[in-house]
C-alpha cells in the first residue's frame, strides 16, 4: 500500500504446452528450429486451410483444471479474435469465449502480512483457463532498420489462465505466479521458461482506497519475463499510480510496457476493449465436447501436487516453506532431493546441499538436474558422512564435493584416499585447545573477563592447527569446558 491507497491485481499468464504438434495442425511444436521451417498452410493462414484441434491440448488443460479444483465445462467453443500484427498471418487468433474449458478454480498462496493484517494462506480465484494459439515471434534488428518474422510459434497451444483480481501487493502476485508456475511444470504440460517465453505474464492493475467497492482505473503492464520484473513492475506502478491520484490526476486505462533498464514502466498503446476485437464464432471448428470418461482418466493420473510436496516436506523433514519451495521447482529437481534425502536419512542435510553446492554448480554451467554429473546416491553418501560428523562440512564442500563431480570414487573412498576423516577424539582436541590457549593468553583472559566476542577468534585458531580436520562441535564443547575452569 503506497500514500494511503491499495492496490488490485489480476494476472493473465500465458503457458505454451508440451504437445508434439501445433494446436490446429501437424507442425511440430518445435523450439530453436531454424526460422519459418516449421510452417503449414494451416499456420500461415493461407486460404482454404482448416483446422483440426490437438486432442493431446486439451488433456492438459483438464489437467491443469484438476489441479486447481476447478470446474471443467462439458461445452465450449472457439471464436475468432480480429487484430493486426505481422507476426498473426491469419489476422485473427483462434481462442476460446465467452465459455472456457476450465472455469472458477483457485490457487492458495501465503498471504502477504503487510496487507492482509496476518500470517496464514490466501486463495486466488483463477477465473478461467482457456484454450487458444500463439502468435508468430517479430525480431527486431540492432540497427531498428529491418524486422524479420519467424512463424515456427505461429500456432503452439497456449492456455491462458485469468486470475480473478484477489491480488493486494506485488509480492502475493510473484508468490502466485511462483505457485502457478510450479504447477505447470510439475504437471509436466509446459517447460516453464519464462526467458524462451512459453510462461509469460501480464499483469492488469489498478489503486483505490482501503474500503472502497469500486475499482480504480485499470492499467495492463506487458513484458514482465522473470519473477523479479513482476515484482519490481507492479511495486513500480502501485507508486507511480497512487503518486497521480494523491495530486489530483487522472490514471489512464492503457497498456504499458516494463522497461528494466530504466526501472519503470512505459505507455505503449491505449487499452483495447472486447468490442475492438469484433469476437465471433470460429466456423471451421465444432464445440468442444469433453466426455466425462476424459475427465476421470485424467483425475486418477494426476501426480502429486508441487503444493502437496511442498507441505509434506514441511512435515515429515522440518524444512521451512522457501525451502521446500525451492526443492520444488521442477519434477526432476523434487526427485533427486528426495532420493538424496531418503538415502542419506537426512531431510535437512539434503536440502542444504541441494539449495548450496548443487545449485551453484548447476547455475555456473548452465545444466539442468538431469544432466549433473553426480547420482543422488553419491551424494546421500556424502550426506550421510558430513550428518555422522565423519567429515567436517568445509572439508566435504571444498575437497570431497569436486572430487565427485570428476569421478574420483564414492565419498568415502575419497575420504579415505585423501586421509580427511574428521578428527573426533576428544583427548586429542583438548591437547590442542591447550597449545591455542596457552598461545593466546590475552583472548583467553578477555573471554573469561566477559569478552565472548573474541571466543570466534579461539575455535578459528583451533580449527587451523587441526587442519580443517576437527569436529567443530566437539572443539566448542571442549573449550567451554576449559575456559570455564579458569
Amino acid at each position: 500500500m503506497k500514500l494511503g491507497f491499495e492496490a488490485v491485481i489480476g494476472l493473465e499468464v500465458h503457458v505454451q504446452l508440451k504437445t508434439r504438434s501445433k494446436m490446429f495442425c501437424a507442425c511440430r511444436n518445435l523450439a530453436g528450429a531454424a526460422p519459418n521451417s516449421q510452417t503449414c498452410p494451416v499456420c500461415l493462414g493461407l486460404p482454404g486451410a482448416l483446422p483440426a484441434l490437438n486432442a493431446e491440448a486439451v488433456r492438459m488443460a483438464i489437467r491443469l483444471g484438476l489441479a486447481l479444483g476447478a470446474e471443467i465445462r462439458s461445452t465450449s467453443a472457439f471464436y475468432r479474435k480480429q487484430y493486426f500484427y505481422p507476426d498473426l498471418p491469419k489476422g485473427y487468433q483462434i481462442t476460446q469465449g465467452p465459455v472456457a474449458i476450465v472455469e472458477e478454480g483457485h490457487l492458495d498462496i501465503p498471504g502477504d502480512p503487510r496487507v492482509r493484517g496476518g500470517e496464514g494462506s490466501t486463495r486466488i480465484r483463477v477465473e478461467r483457463a482457456h484454450l487458444e494459439e500463439d502468435a508468430g515471434k517479430s525480431h527486431h534488428d540492432l540497427d531498428e532498420v529491418s524486422s524479420h518474422v519467424d512463424l515456427n510459434r505461429a500456432g503452439v497451444p497456449l492456455l491462458e489462465i485469468v486470475g480473478a483480481p484477489d491480488l493486494r501487493s506485488a509480492r502475493e502476485a510473484s508468490d502466485y505466479l511462483k505457485g502457478l508456475h510450479r504447477l505447470v511444470v510439475g504437471l509436466g504440460i509446459c517447460d516453464g521458461s519464462m526467458e524462451d517465453g512459453s510462461f509469460r505474464c501480464d499483469a492488469n492493475i489498478s489503486v483505490r482506497r482501503p474500503g472502497q467497492a469500486v475499482l480504480g482505473t485499470r492499467v495492463e503492464v506487458k513484458n514482465l519475463n522473470s519473477f523479479r520484473f513482476v515484482r519490481q513492475a507492479l511495486e513500480h506502478e502501485i507508486e507511480r499510480q497512487s503518486r497521480l491520484l494523491d495530486q489530483g490526476r487522472v490514471v489512464q486505462m492503457e497498456t504499458r510496457g516494463w522497461d528494466a533498464v530504466l526501472g519503470e514502466t512505459r505507455a505503449q498503446r491505449t487499452k483495447e476493449a472486447a468490442m475492438d476485437y469484433r469476437y465471433f464464432p470460429e466456423p471451421d471448428l465444432p464445440p468442444l465436447v469433453v466426455d466425462p470418461l476424459e475427465i476421470e482418466i485424467e483425475r486418477q493420473a494426476l501426480p502429486e501436487l508441487p503444493d502437496q510436496r511442498i507441505h509434506r516436506w514441511c512435515g515429515n523433514y522440518l524444512l521451512g516453506l522457501e525451502e521446500a519451495q525451492a526443492l520444488a521447482q521442477s519434477p526432476a529437481f523434487a526427485a533427486y532431493f528426495e532420493t538424496v534425502a531418503e538415502l542419506s536419512g537426512s531431510g535437512r542435510g539434503a536440502a542444504a546441499w541441494m539449495l548450496g553446492e548443487v545449485s551453484r554448480i548447476l547455475n555456473e554451467r548452465g545444466l539442468d538436474i538431469e544432466a549433473l554429473p553426480l547420482a543422488p546416491e553419491a551424494l546421500a553418501g556424502l550426506v550421510r558422512l558430513v550428518e555422522a560428523r565423519t567429515l567436517g562440512f568445509g572439508t566435504a564442500k571444498e575437497q570431497v564435493f569436486p572430487a565427485l563431480l570428476a569421478g574420483e570414487g564414492s565419498a568415502e573412498q575419497i575420504v579415505a584416499a585423501k586421509g580427511l576423516a574428521q578428527v573426533g577424539d576428544r583427548d586429542a582436541i583438548k591437547l590442542l585447545v591447550h597449545q591455542i590457549m596457552a598461545a593466546q593468553p590475552g583472548p583467553v583472559a578477555q573471554i573469561r573477563g566477559g569478552k565472548d566476542s573474541l571466543r570466534g577468534f579461539l575455535v578459528g585458531q583451533i580449527l587451523k592447527a587441526g587442519e580443517g580436520r576437527l569436529d567443530a562441535r566437539l572443539v566448542q564443547e571442549v573449550l567451554t569446558e576449559e575456559l570455564a575452569k579458569g
